[in-house]
Order: C-alpha cells, then sequence, then structure tokens
C-alpha cells in the first residue's frame, strides 16, 4: 500500500515521502517511486484495426500491454484516440476506440481505471492501478462541432491534438504549412479560436504536436491555460517539421506548458531518415506488392521491420539520442517543462534498450548517469505532466 499527502505529490510526483539518503538510491528505487506518465500511446488504432485486446499478452506484437505496462512501473498512461484525417465518420470512430478501452478497463477492474482529473490520478496509483485517460489525436475527430467536442471530454478525452498530418479545416498542421506554399490562410480560423476557448473553458488541454508554426503562435496568443506538446521533440538536434523549434520550446515555457518526447527514431535522430529510405528502398517491390495487396503504409513498414529484423535493429538509435533531447530543453528553459511522450504502437522502431513499455525504467538510469538528480528525474518522469493538467482543471 503506498500513502501520500496530495500536496506533495501535486508538488513532487513522488509515491512516497522524500528520503534523505536519496543520493543513494538505485535507479530502480528512484523509478519505482516516482510517478511515471506517458502521454502518448497509439495501442488503441491496433486494438481497432487488429481485433487485439490491451489486457492480453501481446509481447512480439505490439509494444503495450496491460502486464507490461505495469511491469515498466507506469502509472498514468494517456490513450492516443487516433484516425487518419482522410478518415469519413471520425467522431464514431473515435468512440469505438474508446470502446475498447472501457471493455478493457471492465475487464480489470483491480489494473487500471479511467480518471478524470489529477485528484482521482493519486487515488488511483494508491490502489496500485493504473490510471487512464483519452487524448484525441486530431481536431478532425470533432467534425467541426463543438457539441462532439465537449463528449469527447465527457467520455474522458484530456487533451486535444489540434490537426494531425491531414489538418481540419480549422486549423493547419505542420504538414500543411512546409508542403503546400498555395494554402488559403495558415493558422486558427475563427472557428479553430473557438475550439481553444471551449477547450480552455472545459479544462482540456490543448495539444500543439503536429501544429504548424502559425497554428502554434495563434494558440499562444489566445489559450490561457497551459498547453502541452504530447509527443515532439527538438527542431535543433533533428530539423523536422514535427519537432519544435527553440522559440517554440522557450513559448511553451513561459506559458507553464511542458514538452513531451516523442520515441521516434526519425524525431530524435538526424541519421535515421537516410537509413529508413534505403531500407524501403531495398525492400521496395516488397513493400509495394503489400500496399497493392490492400495493406497500410504502416503496417507495411512494420511488417519488413518485423521480417528484416537483423537489419532493423541496426537502424536504432541508442538511447542516449532521446537523453539528449531531454537535456536540450533543460538547458534551455529549465527542467519543469519537459516529460514523455513515447509514441509507442504508433511508432514501427524505437531506440536501442526502449524495446516497450516494460522498458521505462531505462529512462531513469540513463537520467541518473547522465547527472540528474532524484528531484529533478521525478519531474520529466511525471511531475511535470501533472502540474499541467491540474493548471487546466477547472
Amino acid at each position: 500500500m503506498r500513502y501520500f499527502i496530495v500536496l506533495l505529490i501535486v508538488l513532487s510526483s513522488c509515491k512516497s515521502s522524500p528520503d534523505k539518503e536519496s543520493e543513494s538510491k538505485t535507479f530502480i528505487e528512484i523509478h519505482n517511486e516516482a510517478i511515471v506518465i506517458d502521454t502518448h500511446n497509439d495501442i488503441l488504432m491496433k486494438t481497432a484495426d487488429l481485433g487485439i485486446m490491451l489486457d492480453q499478452d501481446l509481447t512480439g506484437k505490439t509494444h503495450s500491454d496491460l502486464n507490461r505496462w505495469k511491469k515498466g512501473g507506469l502509472d498514468v498512461q494517456i490513450f492516443s484516440v487516433y484516425s487518419d484525417g482522410g478518415v469519413e465518420n471520425a467522431f464514431t470512430l473515435a468512440n469505438r476506440q474508446m470502446d475498447s478501452l472501457d471493455a478493457a478497463i471492465a475487464r480489470n477492474p483491480n489494473k487500471i481505471i479511467k480518471v478524470a482529473n489529477s485528484d482521482m490520478i493519486l487515488k488511483a496509483i494508491n490502489e496500485n492501478k493504473i490510471a487512464a485517460m483519452f487524448g484525441v489525436e486530431g481536431g478532425h475527430m470533432i467534425e467541426d462541432d463543438l457539441n462532439k467536442l465537449e463528449a469527447l471530454y465527457k467520455r474522458g478525452a484530456r487533451y486535444l491534438t489540434l490537426t494531425h498530418n491531414v489538418a481540419p479545416s480549422w486549423a493547419t498542421s505542420a504538414a500543411d504549412e512546409t508542403t503546400n506554399p498555395n494554402l488559403p490562410q495558415k493558422g486558427l480560423t475563427d472557428f479553430g479560436i473557438q475550439v481553444v476557448t471551449k477547450m480552455n473553458e472545459l479544462g482540456m488541454m490543448i495539444d500543439v504536436s503536429h501544429s504548424g508554426d502559425q497554428t502554434f503562435w495563434d494558440v499562444i496568443k489566445i489559450t490561457n491555460k497551459p498547453i502541452i506538446a504530447s509527443h515532439s521533440s527538438v527542431y535543433s538536434l533533428v530539423p523536422s517539421r514535427r519537432n519544435l523549434k527553440d522559440d517554440q520550446i522557450k513559448a511553451i515555457a513561459t506559458n507553464g506548458g511542458v514538452i513531451m518526447i516523442n520515441f521516434h527514431p526519425g524525431f530524435i535522430d538526424n541519421s535515421f531518415g537516410e537509413k529508413e529510405m534505403a531500407f524501403l528502398e531495398k525492400y521496395s517491390i516488397e513493400g509495394d506488392s503489400l500496399m497493392n495487396s490492400g495493406m497500410d503504409e504502416w503496417y507495411m513498414m512494420d511488417y519488413l521491420y518485423k521480417k528484416y529484423t537483423t537489419e532493423a535493429e541496426l537502424m536504432r538509435p541508442p538511447l542516449s539520442k532521446l537523453i539528449d533531447h531531454i537535456d536540450y530543453i533543460v538547458k534551455l528553459v529549465g527542467v519543469d517543462y519537459v516529460g514523455l511522450g513515447s509514441d509507442f504502437d504508433g511508432i514501427n522502431l524505437t531506440p536501442l534498450q526502449l524495446d516497450d513499455v516494460s522498458t521505462y525504467p531505462v529512462i531513469t538510469k540513463a537520467l541518473l548517469e547522465k547527472g540528474y538528480n532524484e528531484k529533478d528525474i521525478v519531474k520529466i518522469l511525471g511531475s511535470n505532466f501533472l502540474r499541467v493538467l491540474k493548471a487546466n482543471e477547472i
């Protein structure tokens, strides 16, 4: 049984009282005592696409399942509710994915529970349960309807990623703004401003991962609550359109928000893109055949990586690349504005050592070896996000 002083946990996200001998703790002790939060996992996409259940043993099939979350010391998972921006009936699909999590929770009430706020998170952890929330990835899923936005919030969505690559009608994505020079407008439309305002009123966090630069700056100007980037990394280290530039990182810090670092090799390792292109070119005939048979491009790539494991392993970046992105933000704006947004099960390959959700402790080990103290590690693992969640709550 874990005991808490609520105020202390909100400030420190530690499951036990501070230890005067914290310097001598092992990384496992620090990890187990911290509240570990991951703000972006795409397993619900796979439950819908593949007909799997997250309370099954999915080792070798996915990065995630219920028992491996527990093994990795994860306390809070925000489940991404995702569909491609061009899909029809996106709101219906969002609810179907939410249904799959609700069903898993109903089957495992002693292991996982859906929560609505920071107080419920602390209660769930005290009961040794994983606290679950939803994050809706893509504003297209509200179908230009504020009532549907509110309906998703009531079902447990605590953030909305304003855009995915294919953006809604009311906000431009990073993909839009970097590949389409003839956009009629950039950033938020009048309806987009209504969405941001409504989210502030609801207490629903605004997620700027995938947002175009103009959308980002429009949000910064409008919001009266701290924002998040649920799964992004650092542009100065890897100049991907999906990563955040220094002025954006500084703006999020000034806003009191938090940047949750994405584990995707293409966002943390400059050399990965070239390696991936060479791999896909080598197996292009096989890949094209799979796609011509009806397989989605993402699953085609996943299939090839699993089939040609030795080559795929050589493409995975070292864990230090991920730590570099955390360290960059800490040095730029301080330790209070960074966390973890893995993108597990939404990415095909992961950094070395981070094979799946059971391996979160290696991050704690790497941070400790980098020279971070326990207090700062606890912030990175979960405290920073809890602060932002609480600041958004009504």
